[in-house]
């Protein structure tokens, strides 16, 4: 049973790896994509870190007018 699972564990991993690394019709794969998108979305995730940020100092700080 221990075999037949370890199989099927391999040929799920084996076919996610080809089909994200399967070029498409621009050229490009699913991981080509993504690490060119990535840089975009980290500046992305810190501005909302920044605004996050800035949102709690305004409502928690004690000498606001």
């Amino acid at each position: 049973m221990g075999l037949l699972k370890s199989l099927l564990i391999g040929a799920a991993v084996f076919g996610a790896v080809k089909y994200a690394t399967k070029k498409g019709a621009n050229g490009k794969s699913l991981v080509d994509e993504l690490t060119e998108q990535a840089p975009e979305w980290l500046d992305k995730a810190k501005e909302f870190g920044n605004d996050l940020k800035q949102q709690y100092r305004e409502t928690t700080d004690p000498y606001k007018e």
